[in-house]
């Protein structure tokens, strides 16, 4: 069992410190619990409440959970030691909370393939409370086929690359696997997917990779998106925004969130528009605040209230015992 970490607090640019189950229907510990129930895949194809499952895919592929069934909540489980996505979401109205993904690796730290924490089609899906590491993939992605339309909330999650402790199929102790901690997929056009990220703690997202530029968020595509209360520390990029092309434009508002340890702060590519940068907290230690690429001029552009962080050790609180 792993207990949740805790995030402060930030209202109006002033960081106050909260505890977790001070909030109203705030999630408890993090994984399994006493008594849970192994298995090796786990397909959810009816509503209801799945919880206490220890989901060890034994090095297999494919969604190690599949969700199917709208209607369903996915609580306090363990998925890991795969070579596929640990939950692929296909139902709406899913709420996934308290789970602990990681170690799913495909390919080698070379030519590392696509194996997400959770992944699937939008729709009415929170996903709450969870701790996602070590994955080849995405922390969080959806949707890798283009083809869904909704709302997607992320809320006090800890999502984080680092390097692995053991050697693994294809990877070796000590290399740091993975992309993003959250990207985007959409459909190009109609109406934009909703997404929302609050108080999460996002870390070690950082070179060396395979992929050209590492962002803990690579918000993308035809997407609505408002962070929120979010610390970000150890990332090549905190926050990569872009704009117009082929396949949409993202409309981004960050408000009241952290920055600590950073190459960039907000990575604004393609003229993106209507980016709102509110009341951004940044530490010593973020060698560019932020960076334009692809046009310097930004229709809709705000970028108000910033100021310097606090200690980071102020706003990401131990949990009581």
């Amino acid at each position: 069992m792993q207990k949740t970490f805790l995030i402060c607090w930030a209202a109006c640019g002033l960081f106050t410190s909260f505890h977790a189950a001070e909030l109203a229907g705030a999630p408890g510990p993090v994984g399994t619990q006493a008594g849970a129930k192994l298995v090796h895949r786990l397909e959810i194809t009816k509503p209801g409440v799945y919880e206490n499952f220890r989901v060890d895919a034994q090095g297999q592929g494919g969604n190690i959970v599949k969700i199917t069934a709208d209607d369903v909540t996915l609580r306090n489980c363990e998925i890991l030691n795969g070579k596929g996505n640990g939950v692929g979401v296909f139902g709406t109205r899913v709420v996934i909370e308290n789970c602990r993904i990681h170690h799913l690796l495909n390919g080698t730290f070379e030519e590392q393939n696509d194996a997400h924490g959770i992944t699937g089609r939008w729709g009415d899906v929170t996903i709450r409370n969870c701790d996602i590491s070590h994955v080849s993939g995405d922390s969080i992605q959806f949707d890798p086929d283009r083809r869904s339309r909704g709302s997607l909330t992320i809320e006090q999650c800890h999502l984080w690359a680092g390097p692995l402790a053991e050697d693994a199929p294809g990877f070796k102790a000590g290399q740091s696997p993975g992309e993003n901690a959250f990207d985007s997929k959409t459909p190009p056009d109609g109406e934009r997917c909703k997404l929302m990220i609050r108080r999460c703690y996002l870390h070690g997202w950082k070179q060396p990779s395979q992929i050209t530029t590492r962002a803990a968020l690579n918000l993308k595509e035809h997407i609505d998106a408002v962070i929120s209360h979010c610390v970000f520390d150890d990332n090549e990029v905190a926050i990569r925004a872009r704009g117009p092309g082929g396949r949409g434009d993202a409309r981004v508002t960050v408000e009241d969130c952290a920055i600590y340890r950073a190459q960039v702060g907000v990575r604004a590519e393609d003229k993106i528009e209507n980016l709102k940068i509110l009341r951004m907290a940044y530490g010593p230690e973020v060698k560019s605040r932020e960076e334009r690429h692809g046009g310097k001029d930004l229709p809709g552009y705000d970028n108000t209230g910033g100021h310097d962080a606090p200690p980071m050790e102020s706003l990401i609180v131990k949990p009581r015992s």
